[in-house]
């Protein structure tokens, strides 16, 4: 009898086997945090001996701590995996969007905008991303696709 680990780990291994295959141009998010390294993790067990067939993504606030970057980089590379950044910071040089001021200032909300410019100007069809779902009661509710 399978732990109910291994019965999720399958799971999401299948999940991201069928979005490979059913879609022409996916796209996997990936911040450095624990969510996006167990996704990232879980896509190269997908398609292991094989490398992941599509880029990963992080929508970068320019807020991260230097070791969240230096990771994120050290990881593409002993994976020969494609990243993409798209950065925040363009968007505001840019006049997308505008940067918050004061003390509880942040650029999460800015993200957005950041995201789904990527999203078009690389012609992605699907952003997979990760999220615990004990983290928060409504995403125990939330599907796949």
């Amino acid at each position: 009898m399978k732990s109910s680990l291994n019965g999720l780990i399958d799971e999401s291994v299948t999940i991201i086997r069928e979005v490979a295959a059913e879609f022409e141009r996916p796209v996997l998010l990936f911040s450095g945090g624990k969510d996006s390294i167990v996704c990232f993790h879980l896509a190269r067990k997908a398609f292991y001996p094989g490398k992941v067939p599509f880029p990963l993504m992080h929508v970068d606030t320019g807020h991260n701590f230097p070791e969240t970057i230096e990771y994120r980089d050290a990881a593409m590379a002993k994976t020969n995996t494609k990243l993409i950044v798209a950065s925040v910071q363009d968007s505001i040089d840019q006049g997308k969007v505008v940067e918050e001021k004061g003390f509880n200032a942040s650029r999460n909300k800015l993200q957005t905008v950041t995201l789904l410019d990527a999203i078009e100007s690389n012609k992605f069809d699907c952003a997979m991303g990760g999220a615990r779902r004990d983290e928060e009661k409504a995403r125990a509710k939330e599907r796949f696709f």
